[in-house]
């Protein structure tokens, strides 16, 4: 069994998550590994189906606390929330969170009850982040820190793919071109230009194909870059497959057709 990844409107963490949960991966694999890091005081999530364009589609969703709504990743985070929730953003979850770099992160994942190989990918992942970012900020790798709310995002969706796609344990993996939009959003260190210095550096480095849209907005987030990455092969889709089972992650963007659609094929 083979696993395609339909990247048209892009690719996040939890889009990749939910998209994986469609199509029947392990919900009680993940829950086992999420409640076994001994962050539970650091952040919950939420499964639960939604409609995109009237097609039913799974939703997997991170919530931290003192947060009114928090929706995803990394060091960007920011531009999921409306104006008047960035100040409470800033201030609220300071004495809640820790700043942790990629031993520390490496650490939580060893602690984690899923196997050798998911485990392995999650490092694996975690550490195309590091470097991208390392370079953008000019920084060595170990002194990069994933931003407090960010790194917990990013903890959970690495994790909980890495498990799932471990469940699924395909043969072969295949991306269609990274969809990316255009224009720009606003960080915690300022304005940056889409696609965001990250994903720049991980596409480049790895040789990765990316294509920019009419959507305006990021369609790709550094986790999904850096989970594209880790799998990549270079390999095309064949020109006939047999598709098997189709999941559909829901996004949280509000463009066109915010949905990631992975197939199972042979």
């Amino acid at each position: 069994m083979d696993l395609y990844f339909e990247c048209n409107s892009g690719i996040s963490g939890d889009m990749s998550v939910a998209a994986l949960l469609d199509a029947g991966a392990s919900k009680e694999k993940l829950e086992k590994a999420l409640n076994s890091m001994k962050l539970q005081n650091e952040f919950s999530y939420n499964i639960k189906k939604v409609s995109v364009n009237a097609i039913q589609a799974t939703d997997f969703d991170v919530i931290i606390p003192n947060l009114e709504e928090h929706h995803h990743e990394h060091h960007c985070h920011e531009h999921h929330h409306e104006p008047h929730q960035e100040h409470n953003h800033e201030h609220n979850h300071e004495h809640h969170h820790e700043h942790r770099n990629l031993e520390d992160v490496n650490k939580i994942i060893e602690m984690a009850e899923m196997t050798d190989n998911a485990k392995n990918l999650a490092k694996k992942i975690f550490k195309i982040v590091a470097q991208a970012e390392s370079i953008v900020h000019g920084k060595d790798i170990s002194e990069v820190h994933f931003h407090e709310v960010g790194a917990i995002d990013s903890i959970a969706d690495i994790v909980s793919f890495s498990v799932l796609f471990d469940d699924i344990s395909p043969d072969k993996v295949y991306f269609s071109t990274l969809a990316e939009g255009h224009g720009t959003i606003e960080c915690q260190h300022g304005t940056l230009n889409i696609p965001v210095p990250a994903v720049c550096e991980i596409v480049s480095k790895y040789n990765i194909p990316i294509r920019i849209t009419e959507n305006e907005g990021e369609m790709v987030t550094p986790t999904g870059a850096a989970i594209v990455a880790a799998l990549y092969s270079g390999e095309k889709l064949p020109d006939e497959i047999k598709i098997n089972k189709v999941g559909y992650g829901a996004g949280k963007r509000k463009y066109k057709n915010p949905v990631l659609r992975v197939m199972l094929i042979n």
